[in-house]
């Protein structure tokens, strides 16, 4: 895979997990309203922008192991790195919904 491929590739990954985090934040935010409904769709929204950036890097990962020569850039290491954030703040997002949802 050629470095210009590559790089768009980490910018697809960027940009969901992007979407997904500014959604994440969003459902924070709805939570401490107690707009528990709003927040819930907001943190499937954001699910729904992290399978997207999810599929770009497995796509990427069979080419790898289909033989492909893939040469890591440091684009590539931030968004693997933004997305598995982004993973791990939904994650906690959804405990603290149901936390919320107990509080109120």
């Amino acid at each position: 895979m050629d470095s210009e491929k590559l790089q768009e590739v980490a910018f697809q990954i960027i940009l969901s997990s992007g979407d997904a985090r500014t959604l994440v934040h969003e459902a924070f935010a709805q939570m401490r309203a107690e707009k528990f409904n709003d927040a819930e769709s907001r943190l499937n929204e954001a699910n729904d922008s992290l399978v997207k950036a999810h599929k770009v890097q497995t796509e990427l990962l069979q080419q790898y192991a289909n033989g492909e020569r893939i040469e890591m850039e440091i684009i590539m290491v931030h968004a693997q790195d933004h997305l598995m954030t982004t993973m791990t703040l939904r994650e906690v997002a959804l405990e603290m919904l149901s936390l919320y949802k107990k509080v109120s």
